[in-house]
């Protein structure tokens, strides 16, 4: 006889072994905050963190158009421009991933944020000087999360 909770558990082990395995290449962090005020809290963190906020791009209206109902979806640009001119003067192809980004979205009564971790991209880079400076951005990316989860109030 055969045990219906074999497969279930197989398909389970493997949903948690993928997603832990990809779970260091996605920063995710959640607030209870308002819109405004996590936006206006991620860009505080991000300067206190010694970077330079470029640009905040609004994705929401090509959402709006796909049926989505959020007004609230942005595209942070940050970074430090020296470093990145350096990185990009020895690596072309880096252009396309600099400045460093992080999404952020209202979600019912939460606002999230999102971003790549930049560790993933030392994989184009040579220069072990180079790729010292992405676990940097990393290891800040980290704490501008943390920052971000410390304003949850359950």
């Amino acid at each position: 006889m055969r045990c219906p909770l074999k497969p279930m558990l197989l398909w389970f082990v493997l949903i948690f072994v993928s997603q832990n395995s990809s779970a260091s290449n996605l920063f995710m962090a959640r607030t209870n905050l308002g819109f405004p005020e996590a936006m206006s809290m991620l860009q505080e963190s991000i300067k206190k963190h010694n970077y330079t906020v470029s640009r905040v791009q609004r994705i929401d209206i090509g959402l709006t158009s796909l049926g989505y109902k959020t007004d609230k979806y942005r595209v942070v640009f940050y970074g430090r421009i020296d470093e990145y001119q350096k990185i990009i003067r020895a690596y072309p192809n880096m252009i396309a991933f600099l400045p460093l980004k992080i999404s952020i979205f209202a979600e019912n009564n939460d606002t999230i944020i999102t971003a790549l971790n930049p560790s993933n991209y030392k994989q184009y880079i040579k220069n072990s000087e180079l790729k010292k400076l992405f676990d940097v951005y990393s290891h800040d990316l980290k704490n501008i999360f943390k920052d971000f989860r410390q304003t949850f109030e359950p």
